[in-house]
């Protein structure tokens, strides 16, 4: 995957992905059309087998049953403040790649936005299986997309590809967790950093080699905060 200067790396499992989306669209359109949007999300066995293949790897801790209760309060707070109404999904049997991997046929599509708002919106503000292929196909229809051909794109090797290109795209750039906005060598991490890189990405040009403090190796952790998760 060609990585553009400015990138956005989101996750329809992260609450905090959810907010960022609405956020970015509403407060921040220019930057989000200047962006290029890069799904993440924990692969399934095959995607990691061909992720590491590839030379790559996902930094994913599972989260503490702590940061869990405390994830949950801050996302009510966060929803509430805004007027969202915020429903906590169940997942019984979740394989992310479903809606992952159908977000990169509705951008091929040009549709992405607009597919990732339906999953969003079915996710937590209406507590959907967004795991469930029959969930899927019901927001493609709606956006006029193929339901079958989105709904089953975890089946399309070429599309998995991709999907594992985007996976690649995110090691690279040392991606820990979501959502995560990226201005040539600057990182922004959470929910709470949206407003500073929308106001950095606007003031200036992305930051050139050389100019960025070297990055230690990535660690896998579950700590610190910034309106973000894995």
């Amino acid at each position: 995957m060609k990585k553009d200067r400015l990138r956005y790396y989101f996750s329809f499992r992260s609450p905090y992905s959810w907010l960022a989306h609405r956020e970015l669209l509403r407060s921040h359109g220019d930057v989000a059309a200047a962006t290029t949007w890069i799904p993440f999300w924990e692969p399934d066995e095959q995607t990691t087998r061909m992720l590491g293949e590839a030379g790559g790897q996902v930094v994913y801790a599972v989260m503490s049953r702590e940061k869990h209760f405390y994830v949950l309060q801050d996302v009510r707070r966060l929803a509430a403040a805004r007027g969202l109404t915020f429903r906590w999904p169940h997942d019984p049997d979740p394989c992310w790649e479903v809606p992952h991997l159908a977000y990169l046929v509705a951008e091929s599509c040009e549709l992405g936005a607009e597919f990732a708002e339906g999953v969003h919106r079915a996710r937590w503000e209406e507590g959907r299986d967004i795991c469930d292929r029959g969930v899927i196909a019901d927001i493609a229809s709606g956006l006029g997309l193929d339901p079958t051909r989105t709904a089953n794109a975890a089946d399309d090797l070429a599309v998995r590809e991709r999907g594992v290109a985007a996976l690649l795209a995110a090691h690279d750039d040392r991606v820990f967790g979501v959502p995560f906005f990226v201005r040539g060598f600057d990182h922004f991490w959470g929910l709470d950093r949206l407003a500073t890189f929308a106001d950095t990405v606007r003031a200036a040009p992305p930051s050139k080699p050389g100019d960025e403090t070297p990055a230690p190796p990535a660690v896998v952790t579950d700590g610190g905060h910034a309106g973000g998760c894995g």
